[in-house]
């Protein structure tokens, strides 16, 4: 028997202990499936489809995909889920039905007030946290309520009068129905916090960030992201375990041992080596990409915002299902799309944005983002129907910008971002058209597929410049071996009869200025 099994084995002869007064003990979940996913296109498989590359290029790329498949056995490790759910309180059973009480906190007074980011109401912070618990299958949010306070700090969160209130309420809430569940809407809860509550209220305690790593492993289906999730799972069980003093842990139940400790850095080193992996692969698909010259679209957006359902309306793909959900994107998935002057381009769907989400969360995409940063434009998709979509807007730049800095290698003068087209989605839900900006915006629904018109035309216009395209109008004979070229390696707008000379066709056309260059190395000596 091996080392590594032998070791496994012991780890879990050390179970976690569960919190005193808790009836009930959730567990960590694995990776599902979801209906809508299997049908996308990886990034490389949209361009090489575009190209007409064959397909056992194709499936010599989809082979190297299942080697990494393979050596994801290491994330099914029963150990590791001990761990992970002591420290996360979630749900192996993500289809369980959980009744959950949201607390949104806000300071409301004293020395420590300040405006949440971007202006951001307690009121829409509270909604937001009530999607969150939507965005899971069979959880339904029991009561959701703000909780003025004068700090966030402080070990207990709530004052002792205020405690009393809320444990009336639970007790209310228990009598009305099976109380499984309590969500306090805050980045992250201290060691010490969520323990005191959870004695407290005698139920399992969850913050944002649990609540966020729930719903990403829901939605995780390719290899990157189960990577990508699973990694940004480690940041918060090693900020809880060094939260927790020695005492702390074994009074309140949380044993973080020896063994557990080197289980969590044993899964660090094999993650990182994978998504190391991961990141080598995308810079050869990007490489890819350079040598087929096909302009790239980035769309990004707040989660839930449309970006999925604006790439289906602008390249009327069936088999993108977009959904009602937050998070509902994880991976950079590529569509094929043509402009009106006939240039095929890429349209990339992106892991959306949210607000309130710890560093360590959001660190585990960039990876993925990165590709967004090196698109030739970026469509910005907004929810016009959100009540707080200026400070969604805000906090989306904020974060491009941020990304762009990385990428440049925190290099501030090569950290410009690409063109970005500001998009108003969900028009067709509200009643008055607004415009917070003085950037020129465009008014869509993706939905009702209005207003996409003037959005591909200025799509078209922002990639011709980036891209350093320009639309010529060239002579050629009727039949010939320029035609045919042109054809394969341009973009052909139409072609006319050239009314000087009957033996010889005008072609317009949209083409870059080194496929010019080959062309006249070619057929004009």
């Amino acid at each position: 028997m091996s080392a590594l099994r032998i070791f496994g084995r012991l780890a879990r002869s050390l179970p976690l202990r569960p919190v005193v007064g808790i009836p009930l003990r959730l567990k960590y979940t694995q990776h599902q499936g979801v209906k809508g996913i299997r049908n996308r296109k990886s990034f490389f498989e949209a361009q090489m489809q575009a190209s007409g590359q064959d397909n056992e290029d194709l499936e010599q790329e989809e082979q190297t995909t299942s080697s990494d498949l393979a050596d994801m056995r290491f994330l099914d490790d029963r150990a590791y889920d001990e761990v992970a759910g002591g420290a996360m309180r979630i749900t192996r059973d993500i289809a369980s039905s959980q009744q959950v009480l949201i607390l949104q906190p806000y300071v409301k007074w004293g020395a420590k007030r300040q405006s949440t980011p971007f202006d951001v109401r307690p009121e829409d912070q509270l909604a937001e946290a009530s999607a969150l618990i939507h965005s899971l299958p069979n959880w339904q949010v029991a009561r959701a309520l703000k909780v003025p306070l004068e700090s966030l700090e402080k070990k207990t969160l709530f004052g002792s009068g205020k405690l009393v209130e809320l444990k009336e309420l639970v007790t209310e809430l228990r009598q009305e129905r099976q109380l499984t569940c309590l969500f306090v809407s805050k980045g992250t809860l201290s060691f010490a916090q969520k323990r005191f509550l959870e004695a407290e209220f005698r139920l399992p305690v969850m913050d944002r960030y649990s609540v966020v790593i729930q719903i990403l492993r829901l939605h995780a289906t390719s290899a990157e992201a189960k990577l990508q999730v699973a990694m940004a799972e480690l940041p918060y069980i090693w900020a809880q375990a060094k939260d927790a003093s020695v005492t702390q842990t074994r009074r309140q139940g949380y044993a973080l041992t020896d063994l557990q400790k080197e289980i969590l850095r044993t899964r660090e080193r094999k993650l990182r080596a994978e998504l190391e992996r991961v990141r080598r692969q995308r810079q050869l698909l990007r490489q890819k990409r350079k040598q087929q010259n096909y302009p790239i679209v980035a769309v990004v957006g707040y989660t839930n915002a449309g970006k999925t359902s604006l790439i289906k309306a602008l390249t009327v793909e069936d088999a993108l299902q977009p959904r009602n959900q937050l998070f509902a994107t994880l991976d950079v998935t590529a569509h094929a799309g043509c402009l009106p002057c006939n240039l095929e381009i890429i349209y990339m769907d992106t892991v959306g944005f949210m607000s309130d989400l710890p560093t360590g969360l959001f660190e585990c995409f960039v990876a993925t983002l990165e590709d967004a940063m090196l698109a030739d434009v970026i469509v910005h998709v907004q929810d016009l129907s959100h009540p707080c979509h200026a400070a969604q807007r805000s906090h989306v730049e904020a974060t491009l910008r941020s990304l762009a800095f990385n990428v440049a290698g925190g290099d501030s003068t090569a950290s410009q971002l690409p063109p970005i087209i500001n998009v108003y989605n969900k028009c067709d839900l509200v009643t008055s058209k607004s415009q917070s900006s003085s950037d020129p915006v465009h008014h869509i629904s993706a939905r009702a597929q209005t207003g996409l018109e003037p959005l591909l035309g200025d799509i078209e216009q922002q990639i011709l410049t980036a891209t350093g395209r320009r639309k010529l109008k060239m002579r050629v004979p009727s039949g010939g071996p320029e035609m045919a070229w042109l054809y394969k390696n341009a973009a052909v707008v139409e072609t006319t009869a050239d009314e000087e000379n009957p033996e010889r066709l005008l072609m317009h056309v949209v083409i870059s200025q080194r496929t010019l260059d080959q062309f006249k190395r070619q057929f004009c000596r």
